[in-house]
């Protein structure tokens, strides 16, 4: 992978999360789309959080076959690591699962830190706190306890999985990893819209913040697999990795 492309791609991404923080703290689009959701009572959200089917297939469900791929994905490289037909995806792996763990982490982090409630927290919504944001924070926020919602933690799982465009060779097969991540990060994320748990915002922060982490792990990890290339016997400044070549779908 081109170490320019990957800076490119992370400048971009930073501009873009400043741009959004920016737009949604000076304008109140978070407060206009999170009305088109709210039908004006107690938890009367487009969605019901308490309803244990949705619960299931949009809180449960993901969070479960996230740790199973985990769990696969850590199985795979203890078992396979030896073979030479997984040798190719090790690499991938690898930048997958630390994305994951430090995308998960670092949002769990900001979410202590920034003090943010909830939609469904503010008096708007029926709740008893101002609207409170992350640039504006009034005094009030030092006694709102454990009500953090900024960023979105739930959908960071989702959005971790941007990093599978670094397990493939294929530019398509690149592009389907990332769209499978954006596919379980919007659909996560959108779930905890519609129950009043999260901001448009919130969400397209997690999404800058974990493609920010992919493209900071992938770098680290292309970076390192050259250094221990150079340093095998045998091999000169031009040796490469072999990287993953897909066989094409009929």
């Amino acid at each position: 992978m081109d170490k320019q492309y990957l800076a490119r791609q992370a400048v971009l991404t930073a501009i873009a999360l400043v741009c959004i923080i920016a737009l949604f703290e000076l304008t109140d689009i978070d407060m206009w789309f999170q009305s088109k959701l709210y039908q004006f009572g107690p938890d009367h959200w487009m969605l019901d959080k308490h309803n244990e089917t949705l619960r299931l297939i949009f809180y449960d469900g993901p969070k479960n076959l996230l740790a199973v791929l985990v769990g696969l994905s850590l199985l795979a490289i203890i078992v396979l690591s030896r073979t030479i037909r997984f040798q190719p995806y090790r690499r991938g792996l690898l930048i997958v699962l630390i994305s994951m763990a430090i995308t998960a982490s670092l949002v769990g982090l900001l979410k202590t830190w920034t003090d943010v409630p909830c939609p469904k927290d503010l008096s708007a919504f029926g709740g008893r706190y101002p609207h409170i944001t992350f640039l504006h924070r009034i005094p009030i926020s030092a006694d709102l306890g454990r009500v953090r919602c900024f960023p979105a933690g739930h959908a960071s799982g989702g959005f971790a999985l941007l990093s599978l465009f670094f397990l493939f060779r294929q530019r398509r097969n690149r592009w389907l990893g990332f769209g499978a991540g954006m596919l379980l990060g919007w659909t996560l994320g959108g779930y905890k819209m519609l129950i009043g748990d999260h901001f448009l915002s919130h969400t397209l922060v997690t999404m800058c913040i974990a493609w920010l982490v992919s493209l900071g792990v992938a770098a680290c990890v292309f970076r390192l697999s050259r250094e221990r290339a150079g340093s095998i016997p045998g091999y000169g400044a031009g040796y490469r990795e072999i990287e993953p070549v897909d066989q094409p779908i009929h």
